[in-house]
């Protein structure tokens, strides 16, 4: 069976001889699913579909499948005070919390710096299988979330890096699509590295080969993401292609759930949230959720 590469799909390469690596994700039907219930103005959709895009990115870069990347940018006194996205398992979710009137003041178009203000962006990989949890955190900085990804590797990781999105909105929802390519550190197991060349000389050809790559490529479905990479790397010797990842919106706030994360708490907490209708209510800022929950004491048990 052809597996699909045309959307809602993020697909790895290796260029052995080049020392890099790389992937490319695109994006539609899940973004649409995950931005249904919120109802955001179209600067903030905007910016959370392009977050998403690159959380897709980077949650693939995760060896383990049972693994979850967390990507959070988070500012005081900005339009926007907090930008959460998350990925496990080829599942998406994220949500954006932020001023309306200000926004509503700053214009069609605001920069990122406009939105946020000072910021910092961290950028979170948990491991389950191997016990690892791995954190950076930079300032947000650049004209755009590729820019700032860009200056995240090359400031908290140290590996040279080449970082675009792109987005677009038509009448069939939304598409959007990524490009990471790295120079592959030798010696590279996991996350343990011999050494890292910055200046590495086979690293520029790839960055000007990849960066070489146009917006209407990365959105267009039409455009399989294995036919991509042979138009941007169709000259090297050899170029691997590793098993495709599909992703889908994701949220972990079922009424089960929900119930178990309820009966962590003490007894005493858990009266306190009990409404006038018997009922407590929880809200899930991911999928804009409200859940009535009737939860007595043998739930807890």
């Amino acid at each position: 069976m052809t597996k699909n590469l045309s959307s809602d799909v993020a697909l790895g390469v290796t260029i052995p001889a080049r020392h890099a690596r790389g992937r490319v994700a695109r994006l539609g039907a899940s973004l649409d699913a995950v931005l249904a219930n919120h109802s955001y103005p179209p600067v903030i959709e905007r910016l959370l579909v392009e977050a998403l895009t690159l959380t897709a990115l980077l949650g693939t870069l995760l060896k383990d499948r049972t693994g979850q990347m967390t990507l959070q940018a988070q500012a005081e006194g900005g339009i926007v005070d907090l930008l959460v996205c998350d990925y496990l398992g080829g599942e998406l979710r994220g949500y954006v919390r932020h001023d309306p009137e200000r926004l509503a003041d700053a214009g069609p178009n605001p920069s990122l710096f406009a939105l946020f203000g000072k910021a910092f962006l961290a950028i979170t990989f948990d491991q389950p299988a191997t016990e690892e949890r791995y954190q950076g955190i930079v300032l947000l900085e650049g004209e755009s979330l590729a820019q700032a990804a860009q200056a995240y590797f090359t400031q908290s990781e140290q590996i040279p890096s080449i970082v675009r999105l792109a987005t677009r909105k038509g009448e069939d929802g939304w598409h959007a699509g990524g490009l990471l390519f790295q120079h592959l550190p030798e010696g590279e197991e996991g996350r343990e590295r011999l050494h890292t060349r910055l200046d590495h000389p086979d690293w520029p050809h790839v960055a000007v080969l990849a960066g070489s790559v146009k917006s209407e490529e990365l959105t267009d479905p039409a455009v399989p993401l294995d036919d991509l990479i042979w138009r941007l790397f169709h000259e090297e010797e050899e170029v691997r292609t590793l098993e495709p990842i599909n992703f889908s919106k994701g949220c972990r706030c079922d009424p089960n759930y929900v119930r178990s994360v309820i009966a962590r708490f003490p007894v005493a907490e858990r009266a306190e949230m009990v409404g006038d209708d018997g009922l407590i209510r929880v809200d899930c800022a991911f999928c804009a959720t409200s859940f009535p929950i009737h939860f007595d004491e043998a739930d807890a048990a």
